[in-house]
């Protein structure tokens, strides 16, 4: 009786359906048709699971028109970070001991400075900001050494440990640590003790965007090919990387990698009670992430709670969405069991509207012009008032930005459209303001005016036979 059921189930087993199979997540069509939909010119990417890498690929072309690889070295920006603090991690340095215990040189305008711990450097909490010093708007140093030793004219925003304030030498001070402790170049220690061991061989760490650094910046939905402006990245954003080097970093996200002990991989990730940035990674809505800038280039990284770890290197650069972000969103979304419908970025749709507005600047300024009849001195004032935000620009959007700061052709960089519109808004306004002025100073009238009054001919005309008959 036994053997009877063993042969029936054998038998219900064979002829029994077979499961419907789990269907493929489309990676590479998501991302073919995110480009698609965006115009973003390339990316690479690079996705693991549990360690395992997923895909790593490259897609659309770099600035040259090449097409863009798994192995396509690009820049990751701010994602540099989190490689720093694997480094200052690897030390085994006191994270809570004084900066200037490991750096003596380390000195800021406020005395508060030498309560500035190693872990508020990596936290981002040692109270140096934008604010009180716009590093980017300064003269840009050359080395490490040179950027710690600029900030002995560096004020402080807040008391050590007390907020966050996303600044970059907080990492340039992080990696001088890294240099004076281990005894040789930064650059190296990342390659020998981070890179190598990870079997990162198509990384490396510069100090400024590499001459001939070219990818893209938009303006009105079109994509413009623009070279890196130079600048200081060394420690805070200056690492190169490819989607096959990404994938073996994310992957050692989970136990460190042999870098650093599985233990301090989780403190890279842990941000301290109420706070979301932890060491060069920011904790949010359970996903851990950073993203990356240069004015060419974008770059994400996310690791989601289920395993899943993404990277995206883009060649658009900073804008009012960060491009590389929006794409890892979306694979996130993908990989979640979501279906992400790729959409035109924030600043292409923002771009649309500042075009409509100078449109109608400029409509407006030619009634203006024709009506400039009133002799009123006031009415030159209105329009020159476009004039204030443009050139106000990067103090206004250093506002908007917590208080990062950038010089005007870094706006341009930045945001192109807006600078254009606002140019075209001040520029129909002056023309108005122009056309007022003349009639102000000249005493003459509008043509309007002279086309408007039916009684000015025949005031004229009866003038002329008085002068006449007299």
């Amino acid at each position: 009786m036994t053997r009877l059921f063993l042969v029936l189930a054998v038998l219900l087993l064979a002829t029994a359906p077979p499961a419907a199979a789990a269907p493929a997540m489309d990676l590479d069509g998501y991302v073919r048709s995110h480009l698609d939909h965006t115009g973003l010119p390339g990316a690479a990417v690079a996705v693991t699971h549990n360690g395992d890498i997923v895909r790593v690929a490259g897609y659309g072309h770099d600035a040259t028109g090449a097409p863009i690889t798994a192995s396509t070295r690009l820049p990751i920006a701010s994602l540099s970070k989190s490689m720093t603090a694997f480094a200052v991690l690897r030390l085994g340095i006191g994270l809570d001991e004084p900066v200037t215990r490991y750096l003596p040189e380390f000195r800021l305008a406020d005395p508060r400075g030498a309560r500035i711990t190693v872990r508020m450097l990596l936290d981002q909490t040692s109270g140096m900001a934008d604010s009180t010093f716009p590093d980017l708007k300064l003269a840009q140093p050359h080395s490490l050494a040179e950027a710690v030793a600029r900030l002995r004219d560096a004020p402080l925003a807040d008391e050590p440990g007390a907020r966050f304030h996303y600044h970059n030498p907080n990492y340039e001070v992080a990696a001088r640590i890294v240099e004076v402790v281990a005894g040789r170049p930064f650059a190296e220690y990342l390659r020998t003790q981070v890179f190598g061991p990870l079997g990162m061989t198509g990384s490396t760490s510069v100090d400024a965007p590499p001459a001939g650094t070219e990818g893209y910046v938009r303006a009105f939905g079109i994509e413009v090919p623009v070279s890196e402006p130079d600048g200081f990245t060394g420690g805070s954003h200056g690492v190169l990387s490819t989607a096959a080097d990404m994938a073996k970093w994310l992957s050692a996200q989970r136990d460190g990698g042999g870098v650093v002990s599985p233990a301090s991989a989780a403190l890279a990730h842990t941000p301290a009670p109420g706070r979301d940035y932890a060491l060069g990674w920011r904790v949010q809505d359970g996903k851990t992430s950073h993203t990356g800038d240069w004015f060419s280039h974008t770059a994400a990284q996310v690791l989601l709670p289920g395993g899943y770890g993404i990277a995206v290197l883009a060649n658009t650069g900073m804008a009012l969405d960060n491009e590389a972000e929006l794409l890892a969103q979306g694979l996130a979304s993908l990989l979640e069991g979501g279906s992400p419908e790729p959409a035109p970025p924030a600043g292409v749709l923002a771009d649309r509207v500042l075009a409509a507005l100078a449109l109608v600047a400029v409509g407006l300024a030619a009634i203006g012009v024709r009506r400039a009849r009133k002799r009123r001195w006031w009415r030159i004032v209105p329009p020159l008032l476009p004039l204030v935000p443009l050139v106000f620009l990067p103090q206004l959007l250093g506002w908007v930005f917590a208080g990062r700061q950038g010089t005007y052709t870094q706006v341009l960089y930045v945001w192109p459209g807006l600078v254009v519109a606002l140019g075209v808004v001040a520029l129909a306004g002056l023309t108005v303001a122009a056309a007022r002025t003349r009639v102000l100073v000249s005493g003459t009238r509008g043509r309007d005016q002279e086309e408007s009054d039916p009684t000015r001919g025949d005031a004229q005309w009866a003038s002329a036979n008085r002068r006449s008959g007299s």
